[in-house]
């Protein structure tokens, strides 16, 4: 959905509001397809006095594997940003302005490129998630394996040392 921006930064006091549902079930993200329930977006950009701002609400369901142990999971994600607007800037290192070029706005490469920098880096099903074993893959959430570990072939020495003590 490209908005036309133009009106909005050559007119002080004009506004823009927005209120869509976007589709992003084609959207990959660490090799799955994760948004099962259509992207709402709604929020308002504004000129006052010369600067052109958004405001937005992102609010969508998200479903995922944890990146430790595998298993499916759903979360409903409730996010809010804001931003500065500008049609050219002076320093091209100033990160405190979006630069919205030719006055035109792809609105759902915006809001999917803020979602996918809120997103946690780590996908986790828990904060304590105990991960999968690496001998027999059990999920170790739900309880221990009765696979026996593999002692480091570097600290061998100090189970020799602890033999010895027994």
């Amino acid at each position: 959905m490209i908005l036309e921006l133009q009106n909005l930064f050559q007119n002080s006091g004009e506004q823009l509001p927005f209120d869509v549902s976007l589709d992003f079930s084609q959207v990959d993200w660490n090799g799955s397809r994760p948004f099962v329930s259509p992207v709402h977006a709604q929020g308002l950009f504004r000129n006052e006095a010369g600067v052109v701002s958004v405001e937005m609400r992102v609010q969508f369901h998200f479903c995922a594997p944890c990146d430790r142990c595998a298993s499916e999971v759903d979360r409903a994600y409730d996010f809010r940003f804001q931003h500065l607007l500008a049609d050219h800037l002076n320093d091209e290192d100033n990160d405190d302005f979006l630069l919205v070029e030719d006055m035109r706005l792809d609105l759902e490469a915006f809001v999917r490129e803020d979602i996918f920098l809120a997103l946690p880096t780590k996908f986790l099903c828990r904060e304590d998630c105990k991960g999968l074993c690496p001998q027999c893959g059990k999920n170790l959430n739900d309880g221990s394996c009765s696979c026996k570990k593999p002692i480091d072939p570097r600290l061998e020495v100090l189970r020799q040392l602890l033999d010895k003590e027994e």
